[in-house]
């Protein structure tokens, strides 16, 4: 598949997502699919890792702000942000409603394959994210060390 397809697949998945689509899975996402970063398989494990996620933030919404492809990878860089509206669950956080709207950053990388999606994996500011929601709060030391402000 050319680059801008595979491009355009990974656009695909987000618009849909962000509709809160995830019937879209079962024709993006190839049977033997793997999401290294979150130890996901095939198409189900994919629309309950989402399920999961929208019953937390049911607002959530993907911006991309970079993509880019070679061979049959595409990289991009996101902002995505939500208000944390109900029950969340994320491995061994489980976090009652808060209402706190947050925002986190990321890059997810993408294999695809005959106009599969292979193998997706993630890298994004967990910490931050977590901070946002009150989970954890910054010491004084990591204050000096790594103020707020700086952009």
């Amino acid at each position: 598949m050319s680059l801008e397809k595979n491009k355009a697949i990974v656009r695909r998945w987000i618009e849909e997502i962000n509709k809160q689509n995830l019937a879209v899975l079962g024709e993006l996402v190839a049977p033997d699919f793997f999401h290294p970063t979150h130890k996901l398989r095939g198409p189900e494990g994919m629309k309950q890792f989402y399920a999961m996620f929208l019953k937390g933030f049911p607002d959530c919404h993907e911006t991309i702000e970079d993509i880019i492809a070679e061979g049959d990878k595409v990289w991009h860089r996101f902002k995505t942000t939500g208000t944390h509206k109900g029950e969340f669950e994320f491995g061994p956080i489980r976090l009652a409603p808060s209402g706190k709207k947050v925002t986190w950053t990321g890059v997810n990388f993408w294999r695809i394959v005959n106009g599969k999606v292979v193998e997706k994996g993630s890298v994004y500011d967990m910490l931050d994210f977590l901070k946002q929601l009150g989970v954890i709060e910054y010491t004084e030391k990591a204050k000096k060390l790594f103020p707020e402000d700086v952009k």
